[in-house]
């Protein structure tokens, strides 16, 4: 069962990429890369290395000095996978009260 995450907008950012943001910050980001759609999330710095090490995903460009990775699959794509890592970025970016109505 998929959790609800607490006050999450939606919003376009001044480059024209829709993001979802918790009290106006941002935890996943849509876009274009190479006239492809990307999907973006904030992660920390040790999830980041091991998703470019291990997975489909890659250091974001211009924000992933800050721990964001992009997914860089076309092919088949572990959605569930996404989705913790969703969460993850959700409970990164929300302030503490937020967070434990979500964390387990």
């Amino acid at each position: 069962m998929v959790t609800p995450l607490p006050e999450v907008e939606e919003a376009v950012d001044k480059f024209g990429h829709t993001s979802f943001r918790v009290r106006d910050k941002p935890f996943v980001i849509l876009g274009e890369q190479s006239d492809k759609p990307s999907l973006s999330v904030k992660s920390d710095r040790h999830t980041q290395r091991y998703l470019i090490a291990h997975t489909a995903f890659v250091k974001t460009p211009y924000i992933g000095q800050h721990g964001w990775v992009t997914l860089d699959e076309v092919g088949v794509v572990d959605w569930e996978h996404v989705e913790q890592l969703v969460r993850d970025g959700y409970l990164l970016a929300a302030p503490r009260t937020l967070a434990r109505r979500v964390e387990p």
